[in-house]
């Protein structure tokens, strides 16, 4: 019998910027085990107004040549996954960080109870111990998360790989081309 307390929950996951940005906009490789971890519901990515906002100005970046339709097709294949978590005022104390634009990863952390926190940002990692030590959780590279976290890519079935290259070439294929010289 399904016992619904015995079933563990997904790990509540918050993802730094540029974290989510290489699984949406490339898709390939790591951040393709990224994207495919949170649409398989491995993991649930956890989301706030702050952390969303970032994601929707990045987008907007003119180096990633993105329409303003396309910036939306990539949320919409975000969005759906993540819990949002309102970050309550003032937020929950965090240890002092140089780069403020980290500030909502750490808050949206602790008032997520995020399992960890997945960044490839300097800044961020540097406060790994600190951040633990005082109520946040782990803060981890990519690859880490994956190896500790996701099944490594070996164990992904030829139909699932497949589908991820599906995935990867209608995105190449909505993405702007290079102007030919």
């Amino acid at each position: 019998q399904n016992d619904p307390q015995t079933v563990s929950a997904p790990l509540r996951v918050v993802l730094d910027t540029n974290v989510v940005l290489p699984a949406l906009v490339f898709g390939g490789g790591v951040a393709g085990r990224l994207r495919l971890g949170w649409q398989q519901g491995t993991f649930v990515p956890l989301a706030s107004t702050a952390t969303v906002q970032e994601l929707v100005r990045v987008l907007a970046y003119p180096k990633f040549r993105l329409s303003p339709a396309e910036q939306q097709e990539l949320l919409a294949d975000y969005l759906p996954w993540v819990q949002t978590v309102r970050i309550p005022q003032p937020p929950p104390p965090v240890p002092d960080c140089r780069d403020p634009l980290d500030l909502p990863f750490m808050h949206l952390a602790v008032a997520g109870q995020a399992g960890v926190l997945v960044s490839g940002d300097g800044d961020l990692l540097a406060l790994a111990d600190a951040f633990e030590r005082t109520g946040g959780c782990p803060i981890t590279y990519l690859d880490t998360f994956l190896r500790v976290h996701i099944s490594p890519i070996e164990l992904y079935t030829a139909e699932r790989l497949k589908e991820f290259d599906d995935a990867e070439s209608s995105l190449a294929a909505v993405l702007p081309k290079s102007p030919k010289k």
